[in-house]
């Protein structure tokens, strides 16, 4: 069983940055991909970012593609989801999730909204 807890939410104002971290823990660490996923008020899950654990393969979002980067810390088993120039579009529960099993491409992970285990999530609100 994997365990995953966010961390980092909180209100920045338009055009600010943030960091997210998920902390990872459990008795098997040997997910095949990790991502970061989002919902706001009235609107349904969206992947963010995925990475591919074995080769680092990741996909962006187009909504995010320039502003958002994903890293991660082995040693600590953390997940980093970095996020600049941030607008009130961006405003929602974030939450990490790690997939166990393989699919055909990390794009699947993040578009299907894929995971086996979920954290709680952390809000992000961007608004001045």
């Amino acid at each position: 069983q994997l365990q995953l807890v966010e961390s980092g939410g909180g209100l920045v104002q338009p055009g600010g940055s943030l960091r997210l971290s998920c902390a990872v823990s459990g008795v098997t660490l040997d997910y095949y991909a990790i991502g970061w996923f989002r919902q706001a008020p009235g609107k349904e899950r969206e992947g963010v970012l995925c990475i591919k654990n074995s080769d680092g393969r990741t996909y962006y979002a187009d909504s995010v593609k320039g502003r958002f980067t994903i890293s991660r810390d082995y040693a600590k088993n953390m997940v980093y989801l970095q996020m600049n120039s941030l607008k009130p579009e961006d405003t929602a529960v974030y939450y990490c999730a790690a997939l166990m099993r393989p699919v055909t491409t990390v794009q699947d992970m993040c578009v299907m909204n894929l995971g086996n285990h979920w954290g709680p999530g952390t809000q992000v609100t961007v608004s001045s």
